[in-house]
């Protein structure tokens, strides 16, 4: 039985359908999603895990599971401060689908084009944009040493566009830690692909990539989001694009062949 391989084979759907059976009992257990949250991710996780790849569906889930725990993360304290998006801490499927639905689309592309060398490294650059955001949102809200992206000028913490030194902190942290998944998903299925050196070089360029879409998520919110023009899911789904087409765009210039 191939579990390497991705797209709709036997192995890769059977692997997918057992990773999706523990999200839902995770999910229930933990809180972390409400019933609407686990069908959309249930539903987004089939897409990602059988037409990209069952370890693209790991990436997803340690994701879940990280930005779960970052929102939890003196959850009290950011309650009583108005910071917390739930009174419990748990999110729902406009959250899933702002934060994961382009991934979900990179996998189609992927299945599509039978490029799923490519479609890892640009699946994983959209979650590390999202995953970055919320480390730096989650983490960075408690901060009171926040600044305007568009000014430098202190602001109040939790306000869109604001920036902290910590916040920085955790959106790299967000960001590394979906590289290195990506990077052990590369070595399982397409390490056969590219040089150990040109894989450890595309893993840093999601790190930086991730990090800079939580600056542009920043920015956007700064510019747009607190005038009205955009909403908070709006913003997170541009920010998330672009750091999917600065990968792909660098993919594309043959730069690593």
């Amino acid at each position: 039985m191939d579990v390497l391989s991705g797209g709709l084979n036997q192995g890769n759907l059977m692997v997918t359908s057992a990773l999706l059976f523990a999200l839902v009992i995770v999910s229930r257990q933990a809180k972390m999603l409400d019933t609407p949250g686990i069908i959309a991710a249930t539903a987004l996780g089939f897409v990602v895990g059988a037409m990209g790849h069952w370890t693209w569906l790991l990436i997803l889930l340690g994701f879940l599971l990280a930005s779960h725990k970052a929102t939890k993360w003196r959850f009290e304290e950011k309650r009583v401060r108005g910071m917390s998006e739930s009174e419990d801490g748990h999110r729902s499927y406009g959250n899933v689908i702002a934060n994961g639905g382009l991934p979900g689309i990179v996998a189609i592309f992927a299945f599509i084009c039978e490029d799923w060398n490519n479609g890892l490294w640009m699946f994983s650059a959209a979650v590390a944009v999202a995953s970055s955001d919320t480390f730096a949102s989650e983490i960075g809200c408690l901060d009171d040493n926040v600044r305007m992206i568009t000014t430098m000028k202190p602001c109040e913490p939790g306000m869109n566009g604001g920036f902290s030194p910590s916040g920085q902190k955790a959106a790299f942290a967000g960001s590394s830690m979906i590289a290195v998944l990506a990077f052990f998903a590369w070595m399982a299925t397409n390490a056969d692909v590219d040089t150990l050196q040109i894989g450890l070089q595309k893993t840093a360029l999601v790190v930086i990539i991730g990090w800079l879409g939580c600056q542009m998520d920043s920015l956007l919110g700064a510019v747009f989001e607190n005038r009205g023009y955009l909403t908070k899911g709006s913003v997170n789904g541009i920010s998330i694009t672009c750091g999917m087409l600065l990968m792909w765009a660098i993919l594309s210039s043959g730069i690593f062949v």
